[in-house]
């Protein structure tokens, strides 16, 4: 999970236009918290710079710490400011997406838990999961889709597409585009 986050925050960073910081902190429960504001004071956090696409290092900048002593940073446009929050909103997102799989996946039963990961996951839940209820669903939507993605049924079913694309495999190609057709519509996770 943590090298799928990664993974996201790379993307979500080269693809970024505006110059951002977003901190990225776990408190002492294990409750993942993002913000566009620095954290509390004595918290240690992962800074992420977002540089402009203009910029000549490239799109992400260096990764840091807050409390280091490095330069204060300019007065953000509000084309920044906007592009920042954006960004915050699509990391919280999935935040709020892995916890509810998660604890969805938990809490039926899936897997063996303690009451203590169930406290830290509905708080995660409910620190970057959205108020507006309309939004909300569809962020239910989205663990409910990610669930499936993640099913043993769906390991199986992209598991026998790549037999079927093997060489030396006889699978006809319309059976090859039936089976990648069922892949994308069913196992594709939602979120990256």
């Amino acid at each position: 999970m943590r090298r799928a986050l990664a993974t996201l925050l790379t993307a979500l960073l080269a693809s970024s236009a505006a110059s951002a910081q977003v901190y990225r902190w776990v408190d002492e429960d294990g409750v993942t918290h993002l913000s566009s504001e620095k954290p509390p004071a004595g918290v240690k956090a992962e800074r992420l710079d977002i540089k402009t696409s203009g910029s000549s290092k490239g799109s992400t900048g260096a990764r840091g710490t807050s409390g280091s002593s490095q330069p204060a940073p300019r007065p953000a446009s509000p084309e920044q400011v906007a592009g920042r929050e954006q960004l915050l909103g699509q990391l919280k997102t999935r935040e709020c997406v892995i916890a509810l799989e998660a604890l969805d996946r938990k809490t039926g039963g899936a897997e063996p838990t303690t009451a203590t990961e169930i406290r830290r996951l509905k708080q995660t839940a409910e620190l970057n999961c959205s108020a507006d209820p309309v939004r909300r669903r569809q962020q239910e939507e989205m663990a409910a889709k990610l669930r499936v993605a993640n099913s043993p049924s769906c390991v199986e079913a992209r598991n026998r597409l790549g037999d079927m694309m093997a060489p030396g495999s006889r699978a006809t190609r319309e059976d090859v585009r039936a089976q990648q057709a069922f892949v994308d519509e069913h196992c594709t996770s939602p979120i990256r």
